[in-house]
């Protein structure tokens, strides 16, 4: 089989977008995977999404300036459709970043290799819990089927959509709270320890309450995030199906 110029631009074309969406995605192309295994992977799913098929004679290549503009095309509309996933995976940190200010575990952290960010241990055991569920419900799955969609409905070399900064907007203003109403079980009950303390404070001044509260608050930490991770998994589950719909939603349908 031999591969025209054409071909090998529209190739070229389909893995700059698929490189741009999937590095967002932490478990498939994150900060801690070599990029190797990211350029492996995006050629991989490019050969699968654009398969090789003989292009009408009248297919021409295009010149270098012309082909310079596509490629920005397709970096842009691949980084669209990556920022609706990485809002994603930060609504989740927003919520463990909650958790662990309240908690006290913030004043512990250490380096996240997965997001390539420093957060605590409570942090970075809830984001391994959400992102272990990510894998289980087939998010992944989701994530590849919206990468997919991207290139039916809008093919290689043509015009962009026509974006709205109030699509960013809404869809920023309801990740974040979604974040925010997740961390809020723990820091209910987190502020109820901080009432308690405060009263024993005032009832008994002779009771050093900082030494008392820093472990206590640490330990019922845990233990609320524990309690509530049943109540989390139909929000997170939500959150990770529509996935895919947000990559396009992003990119103005």
């Amino acid at each position: 089989m031999v591969v025209s110029i054409a071909q090998a631009q529209l190739f070229f074309l389909a893995l700059t977008r698929v490189l741009a969406i999937i590095i967002h995605v932490p478990v498939l192309a994150g900060q801690g995977v070599p990029n190797p295994v990211k350029i492996g992977l995006g050629v991989l799913l490019t050969m699968v999404i654009i398969p090789w098929e003989p292009l009408p004679p009248e297919a021409a290549s295009l010149d270098t300036l012309a082909f310079g503009f596509a490629i920005a095309r397709e970096l842009l509309l691949g980084t669209l459709a990556g920022f609706a996933a990485a809002l994603t995976f930060a609504c989740l940190q927003v919520a463990g970043e909650l958790m662990s200010t309240g908690s006290g575990f913030a004043s512990a952290r250490v380096l996240n290799p997965a997001m390539d960010f420093s957060g605590s241990p409570l942090d970075q055991f809830f984001l391994l819990f959400t992102t272990l569920i990510f894998l289980v419900i087939n998010g992944h799955h989701t994530f590849l089927l919206g990468l997919q969609r991207t290139f039916e409905l809008f093919p290689l070399n043509s015009p962009l959509p026509d974006f709205s900064l109030e699509v960013f907007a809404r869809m920023t203003a309801q990740l974040i709270p979604a974040g925010v109403q997740m961390a809020l079980p723990v820091m209910g009950a987190l502020l109820l320890t901080d009432l308690v303390l405060g009263l024993l404070s005032r009832v008994a001044p002779q009771v050093q309450v900082f030494f008392l509260g820093a472990p206590l608050k640490a330990g019922l930490g845990i233990f609320f995030l524990l309690v509530t991770l049943g109540v989390l998994l139909p929000a997170v589950s939500g959150l990770f199906e529509r996935l895919g719909e947000r990559m396009l939603l992003i990119l103005g349908l």
